[in-house]
């Protein structure tokens, strides 16, 4: 391959993993036609992109960029499947497919932390953003529905208390003095 073609590849790389921060490397190799297409249409319907990438230009495209830690994860075959709402989505539908279909775990990158391919089903198991986020505020508003709730339960029983109190005084009954 020429020197003008690799620079076009490796220019094709940055703008297509310019915005990408977190990925799963995977090996296809032993994958057929089929079941690797199957493989992209059910990542597709997702957003998640898998590109197979030449590893020698994938490293200098990456090199002093968010997918660098990806660089030491660069050997035989590589294809990278990014996008989606997290990498844990990813890793969790590659998780899935690979019962289906022989895929090999290389490792991932989440945030600058590297993976190894043994990690990635642990990375599959990480709450995404969206429920970690879900989580810190069930944390915060659960203290706070108890503290409402109990406002809540004791208003309504000083209320029927008033109201006991106010049924006796229209009968002409005598309220007792507490304590």
């Amino acid at each position: 391959m020429s020197k003008p073609v690799k620079n076009m590849i490796v220019d094709a790389y940055r703008r297509r993993f310019d915005e990408v921060g977190s990925a799963v490397m995977i090996d296809i190799r032993g994958v057929n036609a089929n079941d690797n297409q199957k493989l992209r249409n059910h990542l597709a319907e997702r957003e998640i992109r898998v590109t197979l990438v030449k590893n020698s230009l994938a490293q200098r495209a990456w090199r002093d960029t968010a997918l660098d830690g990806l660089c030491g994860l660069l050997d035989g075959s590589c294809a990278v499947a990014y996008g989606g709402s997290s990498v844990v989505e990813v890793a969790r539908l590659l998780i899935d497919q690979a019962r289906e279909i022989n895929l090999t775990f290389k490792g991932a990158l989440m945030e600058g932390e590297v993976f190894g391919p043994d990690e990635v089903e642990k990375l599959s198991k990480y709450p995404t953003r969206e429920e970690a986020q879900a989580q810190v505020i069930q944390v915060f508003l659960g203290p706070a529905g108890q503290v409402i709730g109990a406002a809540l339960s004791g208003g309504s029983q000083i209320a029927s208390i008033l109201q006991a109190i106010e049924e006796k005084l229209e009968k002409g009954e005598t309220i007792a003095k507490a304590g």
